[in-house]
C-alpha cells in the first residue's frame, strides 16, 4: 500500500503565479540560469539556483549559495509572496501543450515507501548530484522541485479529480513557452478522505523523472529523524512533494542520439557493416520511428530507416528498449560507444528539439544521427518492477513539471 498524503503547501499568491513558476533547476548551466532570472526577481529560478546571485568567483556549491536560498524564500514569504495553507489539501496540477493535457494530483508521498521499494526506481542516483538538492532541501527547510511519479490508473480518483476540475481553478495562466498551467485545490475533507484510502491500495508507484530530487529529499528525512531521535513518523520530514500522473496521461518522447564520427570507417563500410544486424532503407524525407524496433538514421545529408532484424529483439524488460538494441548492435560494436554515460564522442538531445535538430548537429559538430522510437509507460513499469535499471537517456518527459508553484515544508 502507498502513503500519498495532503499537506499545507507553500503557495504564491494568485498574482505571483506566473512570475514565481520556474522550470526545473536542472534543465540550466549557470550561465544558462543567470540569464533566465534577469528581470524577474519572483522567478523561483532564483531560490533553486542561488547561485545566480553572485558573480563567478563564488562557487555554485558554496555554503553562501544555500543560506541565500533560504533567505530569499524567507523573504518571498514576509512579502507575501508566498502564503502557506492552513489546512492540509491535495493539489491538481494540470499542463497544456500543443493542445493536449495531462493532470496530476499533487501531494506528499512517503520515504518509507521510497525505502520499501512501493515507489519504485529505474535509475541510479550520483552522490555528488544528490549532495547539492541534500544541502538545498536542508538548508531552505523545504522540498521545493516536485518529484514526478506514475501509477496506474485508479478510476476512483479520477473521478474526485475530474469533479474539483470543473470547479474555478487557483491558478489558471500561459508560460512563456507557451504551456499552460491550472492549479485546483481539493480541500472537501470527504474528497481528501477518498483520495487517500484509494491509494492505500495501490502497490506500486513509479518515479517517471527526477531520480536525484527523490534521493536528495529521502536521505533528508532519514538525517531529520537521526537527529530528532524520537521521532513519531507523522512529521512532515518523513515525506517527499510529488506530482503523481496517472499512466495513460503521461507522454514520453524519445531521446535521440548523435555521434562524433564513424569510428574509423568509410560511410560505405559503415552501412554494409550495419546491414548485417538491420535492414537499411533510404528515405527522401526525415524519418520519426512509428513503432519498435525501428530508427531514423541521418548520414551525410541523408534519412535513412533502419529495421532491428527479428533475432535483435528480446521480451527482457532492458534488453528488448530500442535505446538497448540501437546501444548493442550498433553503437557499441559499430562505433565503439561502450559507455554512453562518460564517452565524449556521443550526445543526447532531447525529442522535444524534433528532428531538424539533429540535422543542425550534423553540420556543426557531429557526423551521424539517430532518432528513437519512443520508450512507453509500459515499459517504464515493466523495468521498474523487475528491479532493473534503463539504459542513460532512455526518456524525456514534456511538459516539465514548474518548480515554485507548490512548496512543502519539512519543520513547522
Amino acid at each position: 500500500m502507498a502513503t500519498i498524503k495532503p499537506f499545507k503547501c507553500i503557495r504564491p499568491a494568485k498574482e505571483y503565479a506566473k512570475k514565481t513558476a520556474a522550470l526545473p533547476y536542472d534543465v540550466y548551466n549557470r550561465k544558462e540560469a543567470c540569464e533566465a532570472v534577469k528581470g524577474n526577481p519572483y522567478s523561483f529560478l532564483n531560490i533553486d539556483r542561488a547561485e545566480t546571485q553572485f558573480d563567478d568567483s563564488v562557487d555554485t556549491y558554496d555554503d553562501k549559495v544555500y543560506a541565500k536560498a533560504k533567505e530569499l524564500l524567507d523573504k518571498m514569504r514576509n512579502d507575501g509572496v508566498y502564503l502557506k495553507d492552513a489546512d492540509e489539501n491535495y493539489y491538481i496540477y494540470e499542463l497544456t501543450m500543443d493542445g493536449r493535457s495531462q493532470t496530476g494530483l499533487v501531494a506528499c508521498a512517503s520515504i518509507d515507501d521510497y525505502k520499501n521499494n512501493v515507489i519504485k526506481k529505474h535509475e541510479n542516483t550520483r552522490a555528488d548530484k544528490e549532495a547539492d538538492r541534500i544541502r538545498h532541501v536542508d538548508t531552505c527547510n523545504a522540498q521545493t522541485g516536485p518529484i514526478f511519479l506514475a501509477y496506474r490508473k485508479n478510476e476512483t480518483v479520477s473521478l474526485v479529480i475530474e469533479k474539483v476540475k470543473k470547479t474555478v481553478p487557483a491558478y489558471d495562466f500561459v508560460s512563456d513557452d507557451k504551456i499552460g498551467h491550472r492549479v485546483w485545490v481539493i480541500d472537501n475533507l470527504e474528497d481528501k478522505k477518498t483520495i487517500y484510502h484509494e491509494f492505500c491500495r495501490i502497490d506500486d508507484i513509479y518515479i517517471a523523472d527526477g531520480h536525484h530530487r527523490a534521493a536528495s529529499a529521502v536521505k533528508v528525512g532519514f538525517k531529520r529523524r537521526e537527529e530528532k531521535g524520537n521521532y513519531t513518523g507523522d512529521e512532515e520530514f518523513n515525506f517527499f512533494l510529488s506530482v503523481l500522473f496517472p499512466d495513460e496521461e503521461l507522454m514520453i518522447m524519445p531521446y535521440n542520439r548523435v555521434v562524433k564520427d564513424l569510428n574509423g570507417r568509410s560511410k560505405e563500410a559503415f552501412l554494409e557493416e550495419i546491414r548485417n544486424r538491420f535492414d537499411v532503407e533510404k528515405k527522401d524525407a526525415q524519418v520519426s520511428p512509428e513503432k519498435k524496433g525501428t530508427f531514423g538514421m541521418y548520414l551525410d545529408n541523408t534519412w535513412y530507416l533502419l529495421t532491428a532484424k527479428k533475432e535483435l529483439l528480446s521480451n527482457d524488460p532492458v534488453k528488448g528498449l530500442d535505446v538497448s538494441i540501437l546501444q548493442d548492435y550498433l553503437l557499441d560494436p559499430v562505433l565503439g560507444i561502450k559507455d554512453p554515460k562518460t564517452d565524449k564522442r556521443i550526445d543526447f538531445v532531447g525529442g522535444i528539439r524534433g528532428l531538424n535538430e539533429l540535422e543542425k548537429r550534423c553540420s556543426e559538430d557531429m557526423e551521424i544521427a539517430f532518432s528513437m522510437y519512443a520508450t512507453s509507460i509500459a515499459e517504464l513499469f515493466a523495468v521498474a518492477d523487475a528491479g532493473l535499471l534503463m539504459p542513460p537517456k532512455s526518456t524525456w518527459f514534456e511538459p516539465k513539471l514548474r518548480s515554485g508553484i507548490f512548496i512543502h515544508e519539512l519543520d513547522k
